[in-house]
């Protein structure tokens, strides 16, 4: 699985239940990642879409405790155990862990792939991802040239899990 995410000079993604920062190039690299695929994500991430709903062209699969949580163009589940049933007939590769924090958190032992915009500054934030710079089970793999949108620097960057030797997947 993959996870795909925004994330300031300190692995931040958002504040008071917003993104860090609006980047039209990443919102259009999100869109080419994600289309036709699957992703997943929380209630509170949904909430940030355009009118509270779903993303078009893509299974939206929403991880909430809530179990009378109901979305017209969505599938809720409840746990991460009934999210792995559910996700049962896609491939990995075409499933993306959208957010928020609590649901990186959760999820991030299942992927292998993270798929960054890495922006050149630090916000005010709430909320992060794992700093995958400094877990020894991700690799960068690979790093766009710097981008300049006004005056803010980004770059992508691709994650792999490191394999860890002698263990059977």
């Amino acid at each position: 699985m993959n996870i795909v995410a925004a994330v300031d000079n300190n692995w931040a993604i958002g504040n008071k239940g917003e993104l860090l920062v609006s980047i039209p190039n990443d919102q259009k690299t999100f869109r080419l990642l994600t289309t036709g695929k699957v992703v997943v994500l929380g209630r509170k991430t949904l909430d940030t879409f355009p009118q509270k709903q779903p993303l078009p062209n893509r299974t939206n699969i929403i991880l909430s405790r809530d179990k009378n949580f109901k979305v017209k163009g969505a599938v809720v589940v409840n746990s991460v155990g009934e999210l792995m049933e559910y996700l049962k007939p896609y491939k990995s590769e075409d499933i993306y862990i959208i957010g928020g924090e609590s649901i990186y958190e959760q999820l991030l032992p299942y992927c292998d792939t993270a798929h960054i915009t890495a922006i050149d500054y630090e916000y005010e934030a709430d909320t992060y991802l794992k700093n995958l710079d400094e877990d020894p089970e991700w690799v960068k793999t690979a790093d766009s040239d710097e981008i300049t949108y006004f005056d803010l620097s980004y770059s992508f960057v691709k994650y792999e899990r490191v394999k860890k030797l002698g263990k059977q997947s």
